[in-house]
């Protein structure tokens, strides 16, 4: 049993007893979760300046619930107010549809965020046991026992209290007693006591489940359990113990520390008096550096990290930890205190930061060194003020790699480069784009080199580019060209943007505009600036042919041509066609034979007018022969590939019932190679083959495009073009007729 403690050994225990918050001493103490204890009253302001709701909480023991100042006697007697939150109440909501996030508290002891949950401070226990030695060490400063005064008598006339309330939890005069517990009424039933400052519930009670005590421990959680607490799948297979048994062995833990430390007395002194040397000595190093250095410096001496101030402070809490070691300190005292207590659950869960505590002091013992050097070894010159000037001037940074804009680079007639510079990027003065010509297609993919392969890399450069583009002309056909760009200002060159590659086209690239000598149609057909770019949209003739058959389908098509012819030569022209187009034809053919074509009426037999055949041609009344057109239909966000084009590993078939189909690309490339009458569809961007077929080349043939139910096109501009005005307006040849599709 520990023996009493003397006068002075209670004074070297205060600081044990002071809330961390308020630097007082404790009134009615909650444990977080973290094991250290602080005022219920500073946990709440603490929670509110962090903008959390004010808590319910319960009246302080001298600060009664009910007192003259505040309300009436017959306050009590009035119901309580209905609360509703902001947003109202309603029929079929329920208030707890929106639970509140949990609550995070900033213990000042171990400086860590520590979760509350839910309910907050409510989940937090009581520490009784440190109000009870907070009262003892009360009486026993005060050499005797103070009068404790009525709560409700108004100053300056208050009387000495004579009766406790344990359900008022609060002390009362006679004269207040009779008026604050009127008979016949609830109050008059309360449990009157002696008067004191510490009003504590008998026992222990769980949170979660009112009026259940408190009676195991588990191990594995550190938590007090209730009998219903303990049947919870949460603490299934955890070490659940009796609260007798877990009291008396953390009671056998802590007694076998303090007599440890009783008995290493001596290694306790011998580490006070090297830390209050080792002060001493870092106190004289600190005055000789200063009294040497600061002659002549611009800036301050720091001795060492941290500086002396912050070493002394570490030093100083060595020496107070040491202290309170020593066998009437203030922990050994506080600790022999907390053994006195005899309710089991309170002493659990008052003891287990006290343990944690001796645990760590025992190994500071057995592992003892200086916080800090009081050598001052390595001491320098505090320049952070002048450090913090120089930072905060603004030097010139070099540009940072810039990053390629893949959607309007470009390899057509030219290549077309497009840049731009990251948001928190050095703004850069020009640029200098570098590129290299590689092969082709090989087995093994891109990259294959023209040059031996000995050769160096050579990279070609284009100096002082001052926007964010460039065009390299003079290429090389069906080429691989790899292109990177780099910016440049006052402090240097930045680093390299990515590197991208350019396939150039097969065949020079053909410039023409749209033509119209067969007449325009501007009900259905509209054509833009440059006769670059076409729509066709089913207007008023679609509607009228619709009325005079009530079982037939009517679509229009609309024809347009380039506006030269092509006599000799290999040639490649590119355009985009707009995904929601219901039917567009692109490709090449004889001009004569394209308008017969057109005027005739055709055979609703032949498949090179279903929709669904994938191209166009004269093969099925010629076999032998190459047709005189050839074209490539795109329709509906797909290409519609011939049945032919079934064997190509590009192609996408479709399904058994339709021909195969490819993705639609942004841009469709045409290569025209006359001598040879082939015709190859490209995927533009990759150039990646998506069809090849033939056509008679015996007569001048031009580039022809075909709508049937609508659509649109853009023929893709020239990279020389892009820097000139645009071209004159030319003259646009449509040819237009309503074709019967079914009977």
């Amino acid at each position: 049993t520990p023996l009493p403690i003397s006068l002075s050994n209670m004074k070297s225990m205060e600081r044990e007893l002071h809330c961390p918050v308020c630097t007082e001493m404790v009134k009615q103490p909650i444990i977080l979760p973290c094991q250290h204890s602080v005022c219920l009253l500073c946990a709440a302001e603490v929670l509110i300046q962090r903008g959390y709701p004010a808590p319910d909480l319960p009246p302080e023991p001298n600060s009664p619930a009910a007192s003259p100042n505040t309300r009436s006697p017959r306050g009590a007697r009035r119901p309580p107010p209905k609360t509703t939150d902001r947003f109202g109440t309603y029929p079929g909501r329920r208030r707890k549809d929106m639970s509140p996030a949990p609550m995070l508290f900033p213990c000042p002891s171990c400086h860590k965020e520590v979760e509350l949950g839910e309910r907050g401070l409510t989940n937090c226990l009581r520490n009784l046991t440190l109000e009870r030695i907070v009262e003892r060490y009360r009486h026993t400063v005060s050499l005797g026992s103070v009068a404790i005064m009525c709560g409700f008598c108004k100053a300056p006339q208050s009387l000495e209290a004579t009766k406790g309330c344990a359900d008022c939890r609060s002390n009362f005069c006679n004269e207040c007693f009779k008026l604050y517990h009127p008979w016949g009424t609830l109050r008059s039933q309360h449990e009157h006591i002696l008067p004191t400052n510490n009003f504590r519930p008998k026992v222990l009670t769980c949170l979660e489940h009112e009026q259940e005590r408190l009676l195991w421990y588990c191990r594995s959680c550190q938590r007090l359990l209730c009998p219903v607490c303990k049947l919870h799948r949460v603490h299934h297979g955890h070490k659940v113990a009796p609260i007798a048994q877990a009291c008396q062995a953390l009671k056998d833990k802590i007694t076998k520390e303090i007599n440890y430390i009783l008995a290493n007395q001596d290694t306790v002194k011998a580490q006070i008096t090297q830390l209050e040397s080792a002060i001493t000595h870092m106190e004289v190093n600190s005055l000789s550096i200063l009294s040497v250095s600061l002659s002549g410096a611009t800036g301050s001496v720091d001795p060492g990290p941290g500086g002396a101030r912050l070493r002394g402070e570490a030093l100083s809490a060595q020496v107070s930890e040491r202290r309170g070691l020593q066998e009437h300190g203030g922990l050994m005292a506080y600790t022999q205190e907390l053994l006195k207590e005899t309710d089991q659950p309170c002493f659990v869960q008052a003891a287990r930061i006290t343990h944690n505590r001796l645990v760590k002091a025992i190994e500071n013992l057995q592992c003892f060194s200086l916080s800090a050097d009081p050598s001052f070894r390595h001491f320098h010159m505090d320049a952070s003020r002048e450090v913090k000037l120089i930072s905060s001037m603004g030097y010139i940074r070099a540009p940072l790699a810039p990053v390629i804009d893949t959607q309007r680079t470009l390899a057509y007639d030219q290549l077309f480069l497009c840049w731009r510079l990251p948001q928190d990027s050095a703004p850069a003065w020009h640029f200098s784009v570098e590129f290299q010509r590689r092969m082709g297609l090989t087995e093994a993919g891109w990259g294959g080199e023209v040059r031996s392969p000995n050769a160096p890399l050579v990279w070609q450069r284009l100096e002082e580019v001052g926007g964010t583009s460039a065009v390299i002309d003079r290429l090389e056909m069906d080429s691989v060209y790899v292109l990177r760009v780099k910016g440049s200002n006052k402090a240097g060159f930045g680093e390299y943007s990515e590197e991208v590659y350019l396939h150039t086209p097969p065949a020079p690239v053909l410039c023409f505009s749209l033509d119209s000598r067969w007449g325009l149609h501007a009900d259905r057909l509209a054509l833009g600036k440059g006769q670059t770019y076409a729509r066709s949209v089913p207007g008023l003739s679609l509607l009228q042919a619709a009325d005079r058959s009530l079982t037939s389908c009517h679509l229009t098509s609309d024809l347009l041509i380039g506006d030269l012819a092509i006599t000799q030569g290999r040639h490649y022209w590119a355009c985009s066609v707009e995904p929601g187009s219901y039917l567009v034809k692109v490709g090449v053919g004889q001009e004569a034979k394209l308008q017969e074509w057109f005027h005739l009426p055709q055979d609703m037999a032949s498949p090179r007018y279903d929709p669904d055949s994938g191209h166009d041609s004269g093969a099925e009344d010629s076999p032998d022969s190459s047709p005189p057109f050839c074209f490539l239909t795109m329709g509906m966000g797909k290409v519609l590939l011939p049945q032919g084009a079934a064997n190509l590993h590009h192609s996408t078939h479709g399904n058994n019932h339709g021909p195969p189909t490819a993705p639609l690309p942004p841009r469709l490339g045409v290569c025209l190679d006359f001598e040879k009458g082939r015709v190859t569809f490209y995927d533009a961007h990759s150039l990646r083959t998506l069809w090849e077929g033939h056509v008679d080349c015996s007569a001048p043939v031009c580039p022809a495009f075909c709508f049937i139910g609508g659509g649109a096109l853009q023929l893709q501009e020239l990279v020389a073009n892009r820097s000139t005005e645009e071209p004159p307006q030319r003259r646009v040849t449509i040819q237009s007729r309503a074709t019967n599709l079914g009977n």
